[in-house]
This record gives C-alpha cells, structure tokens and sequence, in this order.
C-alpha cells in the first residue's frame, strides 16, 4: 500500500489509486471535471492539475492519471498548479455561453464552481464563440451542446460502462460534438444517468426543465421502488411535488446509476387522479367519519359472524412499517390474514428464495461484477429488473464474464451473452445441465433433454464455461428457488433472486409460510365464510383478478390506498394513505437487504394544481389541501383505536422479535448501505413449487394443444407505480389500443397468423384483442404477453391460452 504526502499530510492507500483519489481520502478535494469514481480516466479536462516535488514523479502533472506510489510529495496549492488551474478555466469559458440564469444547472454546476474557485472572472478573448446546434434527444435528455466542455464524461459512460453506441464524439479538437447522427431518443435505457454525470448544463433532466433548481427543492435518501433491485436513490420535492429522482451512490447495490424507469416513474404520487380524500360509498368525507364509519361496519361483521369473517389483503408494494402493521392488527382482531401474495405456490417460493440466501451464498449487484460466468433463468434483466443489466455488463467489462441467459422471451442486452429459448417448464433442467459437477457428464445429460438440437452446442459451451469458473453466480426467479436450493455444486454458486415487486422479500418475513393468499381469502369468499374484506395498498383487479371478481358479494370493502385503482373505485369506505416519499419506510430488496427511505415531504396537493401559477395560493389562513393521507400504519393504529383492540406501539419490532433472520435487528438505525440479515437461519417451509414462467410468475403449460402464457414488464408503465405515472404510461402507450402479443415464428405459421395481424387471445371464456408479433429468438410453445391493464384476466387463467385471428 503506497505511503505518500499530501499538501504536509501522510497518507496510505490501496494499491491502483489515484493521487486524486489519495487526496479525497484526507479531505482534500483536488478540482476536476472529467473524472468520476465509476468511470475510467480520462484525462481530458487537465483541470486537476497538482505539483509533484519529491519521489518518482516531480513536476505538473494530472493527478487524476498518476498512480499514487511510495514516497511522493504532492502540493496541489502549489502557485505553479494554481495558475495552470485558472488558466484552464479561462479557456474553457472562452466559448460557454453564460446563461447561469436559465440553465438548469445553476447553483448545482461544477463549472460555476471550479470557475469561482479559481478566481475567473473576466473573458479576455475578443474572438467568436464557438456554438453548435442542439438536438433532440428525446423525452429524458435535455441538450446544450454549447454548453459543453469536452469532458467525455458521457461518452464515457454511455458507449463503455453502458454499452450503447447511437451517442457519442463526433468531429475532432476544438468541434468536437457529443450527440447522435441525427435527431432522435437515445436507445439507452440509462440515458437518464447523463443529467447526473455531465458537470455542465449541456445535458440536463428534460421532464425537470424550467421547474426548480436544485437548491430550492427538498432532498430526502430514498429507495427506487420500481422494481426489487432496491437502487438508492435521491428525491427532490418542490411545492408538495417530486421533481427529479437522482441516484445516491450505494456501492453494494446500484454503484452511482439508476436506470430510466427507476428515474422517471415517479409521477404517481403527484397524479392528479390520485385519491386524497377518505370516501364513504362514493362521497367524499371527514377522515374521521370514514374511520368510525369502517370501524362500525366491521365490528357488525364480526358480531354477526365472527372474527374471521373479515379479511385483510396487502401487497408488496407496501413498506415493512405498513405490512408488520396490517399483521398486527389482524392478529389483534382475530381477522383472516393478512394475505400479501396471490398464490400459495408464489408465497412459497419467496419464503424458500430468502431461506438460500445465506451469507457465503447470497450476492448483491456489486458482488455480480465479479463473477466471472452468470446463469440469468427464466429472467430477462433488461425488463425485470434493468439495472441488473448493467451490472452484467461490467461483469463482462471487468471480468471478462460468460453470461448466459436461459428465457423464453426474445432477449436484448447491450454485452455478448448467450441466449436459451427454452420454455419454463425445461428452466430446471437447463440449471441441472450447467450447474451439474462436470462438463463431461453435463454434455452427456443433455442429449436426454428435450431441447432443440440447436440449442445443444450452447449447453456444451456453457456447461464447460460455468465447471471451470471460479466464481460463478446464478441469477434466477423465486419460483425456481426449489431447484435452486437443491443445487448440489459445493457453494461454488453465489445467488442472485429477483423477485416480484419493491417489498415482497419484506412480505414474505412479515407473513411467514403459513399465511394465507389472495386465493385463500378468495375461496373464503366463494365459501361465504368471510363476508368482509380490508385491502391495504394492493390493486386486486392488477395482482388477483380471481380475488376481484368476488368483491360484489362483500357486506363491507375498505380499501387503503394513494393510487387510482380499480379497487379504491368498488370501497365502500376508502381511506387514503401516504407514498413512499410522504411517508417513507423500509424496504427489503431481492437480496434481503433492508433499506430505509426517508420522507421528502408533507402529504398535500402539489401547488401545480392548487396555486396560481405555481405559486403557493395567497390566502395562508385557509387549511392546506388534500392532507388526508396517512402512513398505512398509522391508519391501520387509529383503526385499532376506533375498534378499541390492544396494539402495540412498534408492531415491526414486535413482529421481528419472533423471526429468526430479523431478532436484534435495530429498524431505528439500520446503516446507510442497507443491513443483509443472516437468512440461512430461516427454515424453509413452503409447499413444492410448480411450473414457473419467468420472474417468478406461475405459467400455465400446453396440456393437450395451447400456449404457454408469460407475462412481460416493458421498461415502463407496467409495474405497479409506474402504471398511474403520466410519464411512464405515455412511454408505454395507450392502453386502450391493441397489446402487442409475441410468439414464435413456427407456432404463428401452424396457427394461420402472419406478423402483424389482428387476433384474439382465448383465455377461459375470455378474449383480449392483440397485435401478432412473430420471432424466431424465443421459446416454442408460448405467448408473451405484456403485463398491461387488458391483460388482468391472464394471471387467474390455469390452462393454456389460444390465439386466432381476428
């Protein structure tokens, strides 16, 4: 570890740093534009320019590019670097067009900073400036090109860390250009991150533009809850409204970057469809009236009946607070419940997922960038959880990685893989073949496999790959969990889960194996025994369409929720609950990680509807509107209190103390990286899992003719947030037109459809119009189908689906 001095300050640091970075370990913050902890160097900007005066290297140099050695002598005050310093922010202002006022950078730009710091003030050159045309660049990123100092920060990062080339330098020296060939959205689904790296206003956050600074907002650490990657994140609220999500570095999960759907999909909780008032059978009321009201209505269930007439149904989109809440008061009221997974094969396997992740085996997205070979099965990372695409990619990057994915659906990803179209039903069989103990009996055992014969060169390559590596790692659906935890491999495998929604590894803690379902409260009500039904944050009609279609026969449906539902439109009595960024929480990622996201702001209507042009209405005296919403547990202690039941003040914490992966966990002051209990101390209960689709999905399979279904997220507008944020859904389209269906190309051809007609997919006694895609990188045998609001019929269809034309 190299020894060295710093402006007369010892330091020690690991071997490969920069002095730059040997620096910044003392404090000492040397100025730069070009270089960033994730990015490679550059060396382009020459602005961290220091003076070396003893050791191996002496004289200006850039201590972004001089690996710190034993016994250099470094002066970054150095009158010689500090004149250098102000001479190269001159030049790089010769040509900035100076418009501070209307950039969206202004009071967050590192070039008015470093410019101020080095103490430029006047513009001495008498020539023109340089100036470019901007282009288009889509509905994401803003672009200034004049504004540009040619760091090649985003260069950087979008063709080499995000594997995307329709960006990037054009022309040489002085004209250099960053931009496409010709106007048009970036390809990249982390365009996003280019706002956050750019150190000037030449690429900014388009859907933010001309509406706050930076400085002006509120900022809170939070979580993306778009997915169950758990990115850290920062909100940024202005006036009761979130106006910007940026990535908060968090180097065991997402690095410094977000993807786009984590980035854009926060309009939800300023949606102007969003219920913020409690509602008894369609009026508007007192929060207060809708309380007692719900809390009459459900005593009278319970004294006509019994107490476990009345259901409770969650979700895991909900925050641990809310959940361990909802579980409380079931148990205090004696309440069937509560219910957070549609299935019992879906609780199952989430429960077995947590129960492998043990500390040798379990891998975080930073961990994957060391694997050197990666089995992706029955999941496409791009879609079900896009960030997990990026962290292959510097696994390629920096590992030289064989990655191997193993999906039905057609797969893009921006690095070299190798891709299985196999159907679900033969994913176990593909991990037993390139998990097996050797290549030799891997090759073997795949000619008694039913797989296509152009599939089998790639199993013996993969097979071969994955029994000489290292370190491999196995990225796989819950539902998979069971073939997976009887991998007999000597934990060489580490495992990567990606589960269903932003909580469901929460869920399945809060609930444990032997709660019950969707289902369950659904057969209940088809039974008659429960005549009640309390739904927390969960959509039925979204995530238990068999569950809806029982809602007519309730005596009482009381719905908590903050987004426009279905459900919250069939209540009786609704009461409205506060987001993630009004009311926080914690949230438990794919890899069990528990991370806590902090409030950003008040519940309230955002002044973009309740002001007059965008200020804050004038009269102060008048109650703020739309501040009914509460936190979920807070609702779920003031129902406990109307129906006088004992409750306890912190249920989470009562909750934990009986569960072996989470006693002693202290949720008041869980670290800033997020807390990953020891999960092998979970027993595995959960009932065999069946055929499963991709990311954990029960697929139904041919028997006797038919297709398999499987449902698909798009990047946006189809997880559960993302489906009420304006942004998103208009990315993802209409809803109201025909959903896009793929299938294989041999399967459309005995079918009688051709690419691109018009047909109907059977499902039961239903038909959904769809548009007919064909291709040939996909699975035989199945139907893809996006995970859009017409399709709601599909996951309570148990038997395979058909297509014929329209």
């Amino acid at each position: 570890m190299p020894d060295l001095i710093i402006d007369g300050r010892p330091v020690t640091v690991a071997k490969g740093k920069s002095v730059l970075e040997a620096a910044e370990a003392l404090g000492i913050m040397i100025p730069r534009f070009c270089w960033h902890p994730a990015l490679s160097v550059a060396g382009a900007c020459r602005m961290c320019a220091v003076m070396f005066v003893d050791g191996p290297v002496k004289g200006l140099e850039m201590s972004c590019m001089t690996p710190a050695t034993d016994g250099m002598v470094v002066e970054t005050f150095h009158p010689e670097a500090v004149a250098f310093r102000r001479h190269v922010a001159e030049l790089l202002m010769i040509s900035h067009p100076h418009d501070c006022p209307v950039c969206d950078e202004g009071g967050h730009c590192l070039l008015q900073d470093e410019t101020i710091s080095a103490n430029h003030g006047l513009r001495r050159w008498p020539g023109r400036k340089r100036t470019y045309l901007d282009q288009d660049l889509g509905p994401f990123v803003q672009h200034e090109m004049n504004r540009c100092i040619h760091c090649y920060r985003c260069a950087r990062f979008y063709q080499d860390y995000a594997g995307y080339l329709d960006f990037g330098p054009m022309q040489n020296a002085n004209r250099v250009y960053f931009g496409r060939f010709e106007n048009g959205p970036l390809e990249s689904p982390f365009a996003g991150n280019l706002a956050d790296i750019c150190p000037t206003g030449a690429l900014t956050d388009k859907p933010a533009r001309y509406k706050s600074r930076r400085w002006e907002c509120e900022r809170s650490a939070s979580v993306c809850p778009h997915c169950s990657l758990g990115c850290n994140t920062v909100a940024l609220s202005r006036y009761r409204q979130v106006l910007r999500i940026e990535g908060r570095p968090n180097a065991a999960v997402n690095g410094y970057f977000l993807c786009d759907r984590g980035r854009f999909s926060s309009g939800f909780e300023s949606n102007p469809a969003r219920p913020r008032q409690a509602v008894i059978k369609g009026r508007p009321a007192s929060l207060g009236d809708a309380l007692c009201l719900a809390a009459g209505r459900l005593a009278e269930t319970v004294a006509r009946h019994e107490p476990a007439a009345v259901g409770v149904a969650g979700s895991v989109r909900s925050s641990m607070e809310t959940q361990a809440a909802l579980a409380a008061l079931a148990k205090a009221a004696g309440w069937t419940g509560p219910a957070f997974f549609p299935t019992r094969d879906g609780q199952a396997a989430v429960g077995e997922t947590l129960a492998v992740l043990t500390p040798d085996r379990a891998r975080s997205m930073a961990d994957l960038t060391q694997a050197d070979a990666i089995l992706c099965l029955g999941v496409s990372p791009l879609f079900d959880a896009p960030m997990l695409a990026l962290a292959l990619r510097q696994a390629v990057r920096q590992q030289n990685a064989a990655v191997v994915v193993a999906d039905p659906r057609p797969v893009s990803l921006p690095l070299p893989f190798d891709h299985l179209p196999v159907a679900p039903r033969h994913l176990p069989a593909v991990l037993a073949v390139l998990a097996g103990p050797a290549a030799e009996a891997a090759t073997q055992a795949q000619k008694r496999l039913p797989f296509a014969p152009e599939l089998w060169p790639v199993l013996e390559k993969a097979a071969q790959t994955f029994a000489a590596a290292s370190r491999p790692a196995l990225v796989f659906g819950p539902a998979l969990a069971g073939p997976v935890a009887a991998l007999a491999d000597g934990g060489r495998f580490g495992f990567f889960p990606v589960l269903s929604g932003p909580n469901a590894a929460g869920a399945a803690l809060i609930a444990g194996p032997d709660a019950p379902t969707h289902d369950d409260l659904a057969d209940g009500i088809e039974a008659g025994r429960i005549k009640a039904l309390v739904v927390a944050e969960a959509d039925c009609f979204a995530v238990s369409p068999r569950l809806a279609a029982l809602l007519d026969r309730l005596e009482t449906l009381v719905v908590c929720d903050h987004l426009p539902t279905p459900t919250v439109a069939r209540a009786h009595v609704f009461l409205p609950t506060a987001t993630i960024f009004e009311a926080g929480g914690i949230l438990v990622n794919n890899e069990g990680r528990l991370q806590q996201a902090d409030p950003v702001q008040a519940p309230g209507l955002p002044v973009l509807f309740d002001g007059q042009g965008g200020h804050p209405p004038r009269p102060y005296d008048r109650a703020l509107p739309g501040t009914d919403p509460r936190p979920g547990q807070v609702l779920c202690a003031a129902l406990a209190g109307e129906l006088r039941l004992p409750w306890r003040q912190t249920p989470l914490a009562a909750l934990a103390a009986g569960n072996a992966a989470l006693a002693g966990v202290d949720f008041a002051a869980l670290p800033e990286a997020g807390l990953r209990p020891d999960y092998g101390r979970l027993q595995a209960e959960a009932a065999p899992t069946g055929p499963t689709g991709p990311s954990g999905q029960p697929a139904p399979f041919p028997a006797g003719g038919g297709l398999a279904v499987i449902l698909d997220d798009a990047l946006f507008g189809t997880e559960a947030f993302g489906r009420y944020a304006p942004l998103a859904v208009s990315l993802a389209g209409k809803a109201d037109t025909d959903g896009v269906v793929l299938l294989h190309a041999d399967d459309a051809a005995a079918l009688g459809l051709a690419d691109g007609v018009a047909a109907f997919l059977e499902a039961g006694d239903r038909l959904a119009p769809v548009r007919v895609r064909t291709s040939r990188r996909m699975a035989r045998g199945v139907v893809v189908v996006p995970r859009l609001p017409q399709f709601s019929i599909l996951p309570a269809t148990l038997g395979p689906c058909g297509l014929r034309r329209k």
